[in-house]
């Protein structure tokens, strides 16, 4: 009698197997395929991308670094600074974050809603999980983009001196490349848990709170004043995200130490990713 449970496994199971190659290659060439027309679809409504990005930091910019102090009103700075330097870390961190949020959790929102268009990708030859990465990676790159965008803006337009000096280019590497990872795992977050038609709703009790609760505007060190705030805000990943950036640019400010926000932003990066890579697995299959 022969034994059927034996001989050969799958060839997608059998590490080294020829097989095995093939399909890992397929993934690979589906990852890029799938991030190659994400990335043209970008270049080809630029000029949408710019005015996105663009048109919140550079009003806040000019409203109380500009036209502030040209009426009189300058705002103080931390530790002797203007006010301009404090805002320059804070509004890249913000544009890089929130970019995810654009790129990707309000189209992911739509794809898994109305139009379904997201079963033509889970259709890809690829493990779900690929798509659900390639979406990540399109939001980091998509957030490197912003944060590029905004960064010369937040130096020309103030009226005040902005003093930015990085130390550690390797440091400032790090957190870039850890904002613009959250900016995709947050995007995909948020993308399968809020439905369409909530989404205005989101901006509402999501964007804005991580926005004015993130120091942003003011360094986290600050906040000892309001000490509960203080305690409060360390679930807001935004914060770590601006204190790092904080830390790499504009090192004579007040910030976070440096083990504490890159630990935080680190795990708040697999926290998200894992979450979403759940739920988009959960949407996929349902």
């Amino acid at each position: 009698m022969t034994d059927t449970t034996t001989g050969d496994p799958p060839a997608g199971a059998v590490p080294g197997h020829p097989g095995t190659d093939r399909v890992h290659a397929g993934a690979r060439w589906a990852f890029v395929g799938l991030l190659s027309r994400d990335i043209a679809v970008l270049w080809r409504n630029k000029g949408e991308f710019l005015g996105r990005t663009v048109i919140q930091p550079l009003l806040f910019v000019f409203v109380f670094t500009y036209v502030f102090p040209k009426i009189g009103q300058t705002i103080p700075g931390a530790a002797g600074t203007s006010f301009a330097t404090v805002l320059v870390p804070g509004l890249v961190a913000v544009a890089a974050v929130f970019s995810g949020i654009t790129a990707v959790g309000l189209p992911l929102s739509v794809e898994f809603g109305a139009t379904r268009e997201i079963e033509d990708r889970a259709m890809a030859p690829c493990p779900v999980s690929v798509v659900a990465l390639e979406k990540v990676a399109y939001g980091a790159l998509h957030g490197l983009a912003s944060a590029l965008v905004v960064f010369p803006l937040v130096l020309v337009v103030p009226v005040t001196p902005v003093t930015v000096h990085v130390a550690n280019w390797a440091l400032l590497v790090v957190v870039l490349v850890l904002a613009c990872g959250i900016a995709g795992a947050l995007g995909l977050t948020l993308g399968t848990v809020v439905k369409p038609e909530k989404i205005g709703l989101m901006f509402a009790i999501v964007v804005l709170p991580l926005t004015f609760l993130g120091c942003v505007y003011y360094p986290w060190q600050q906040l000892a004043a309001v000490r509960w705030l203080q305690v409060l805000v360390l679930l807001n990943p935004v914060v770590y995200v601006c204190e790092g950036m904080r830390n790499a640019l504009t090192p004579f400010v007040p910030h976070m130490a440096t083990w504490a926000s890159l630990g935080a932003m680190v795990l708040f990066f697999a926290l998200l990713l894992g979450i979403g890579m759940a739920r988009f697995y959960a949407r996929i299959v349902t």
